[in-house]
């Protein structure tokens, strides 16, 4: 597999480490006021970073049993699993449902299998796509899916990092109910899902504002979130609240140099 941390020993020792960090990283999410929406994040974030996967996105089961997007990595892989919940029909949803790791390593294949969502995918750009369940034992809460574009469909050791990440999410999200896990666990997804709401919209705002792509309305919300230490959704919240302006988000984009993140005072409150 090519990526960007060299061949051989010297790429494998470059990779290995940054692995540990990520491990270390989402470890450190696992306490008690612990951020869902951040550890998820921060889940598809660093699979992207360290398998050179195009794409990656969550879906996460509610408290109702119903499947919905709580993470992505870019706007396409966000909307790409919208489609297949809304047409019932696709890779990601047949790892729900089954448990098992689903494997498409070439779309144009997979036609007869899933004829609304192998051209949806394709137009999109990808040509590959890997879901991993989010799994506990018996015990399926959603599943991490990567989309692949011109790329090598993910080795099985790409794959087996990929599915040790997300049982470490998994476990992350499960420990913290150990006493009355089932009623717990749907409280606060219906809590991450209910913030992605906001999300979306403080997205929308940004993206408006700034005349940028959702993409980059994205970037600016989390970096400003990380930088001023405030929770993903709290940020989204005082700004689609107005109590935030859109101004402190949009000196984040990329082409701006570098982020400046005061915090307001009602951050601070």
């Amino acid at each position: 597999m090519s990526n960007s941390y060299g061949n051989g020993d010297e790429g494998r020792v470059s990779r290995d480490t940054m692995l540990a960090q990520r491990f270390v990283t989402l470890a450190d999410t696992l306490v008690d006021d612990f951020d869902l929406l951040e550890l998820l994040d921060r889940l598809v974030e660093s699979v992207v970073e360290l398998l050179d996967v195009s794409a990656a996105g969550l879906l996460l089961i509610d408290q109702r049993g119903h499947l919905s997007p709580v993470a992505s990595s870019s706007e396409a892989t966000r909307l790409l699993e919208l489609f297949q919940l809304q047409n019932q029909e696709g890779p990601c949803l047949d790892c729900v449902h089954t448990g098992s790791v689903v494997t498409v390593p070439a779309l144009e294949e997979m036609h007869d299998r899933w004829p609304l969502f192998a051209p949806a995918a394709e137009e999109y750009g990808f040509a590959s796509v890997h879901a991993l369940p989010m799994r506990l034992r018996s015990e399926t809460i959603g599943s991490l899916n990567l989309f692949n574009a011109g790329r090598p469909p993910l080795g099985p050791e790409e794959q087996r990092i990929a599915q040790a990440l997300a049982d470490v999410a998994t476990i992350g999200i499960l420990q913290q109910r150990s006493l009355h896990r089932a009623s717990m666990l749907a409280e606060q997804l219906q809590t991450a899902l209910n913030s992605r709401i906001l999300i979306e919209q403080a997205k929308g705002v940004l993206a408006e504002y700034g005349g940028v792509d959702m993409d980059a309305a994205f970037h600016a919300l989390r970096q400003y979130a990380r930088n001023s230490g405030v929770k993903l959704s709290t940020a989204a919240e005082f700004l689609v609240r107005r109590e935030l302006s859109p101004d402190e988000f949009v000196s984040l984009r990329p082409d701006r140099g570098t982020a400046r993140a005061p915090v307001t005072a009602s951050c601070r409150a």
